[in-house]
């Protein structure tokens, strides 16, 4: 009987051995399988990484050709505003002139 109760026993134990060790093997099939998809999103990630670095180094070149022509057409900005300065003055003198020589010819024609 101590037998019988010994081999229950013993079929037990190997019965649960190889539930752990299916167990094991599931686990490790899906530790696998999420390596095999954190890998997948990792080289997602670098190739996306790659593609950012080749746009921003296209626009660090792109900037630094436009930055000449920034600073040409602020160059132009001053000279025409400077320009505009000179073209009021101007004007603003040629009125007062204008005005002044009306008004002297008013003079003459009422003199006269």
């Amino acid at each position: 009987m101590v037998d019988a109760t010994v081999h229950q026993q013993l079929g037990t134990l190997i019965a649960e051995v190889k539930n752990l060790r299916e167990d094991f093997r599931r686990s490790q099939d899906r530790s696998d399988a999420g390596r095999v998809s954190m890998d997948q999103r990792m080289d997602e990630l670098v190739e996306r990484v790659r593609t950012l670095e080749g746009s921003v180094t296209l626009v660090k070149e792109e900037i630094a050709e436009m930055k000449p022509v920034t600073e040409e057409v602020r160059k132009w900005k001053l000279i025409g505003m400077g320009a505009l300065g000179v073209i009021g003055i101007g004007g603003a003198a040629l009125g007062v002139t204008f005005a002044d020589v009306a008004k002297r010819a008013l003079m003459l024609l009422r003199a006269a």
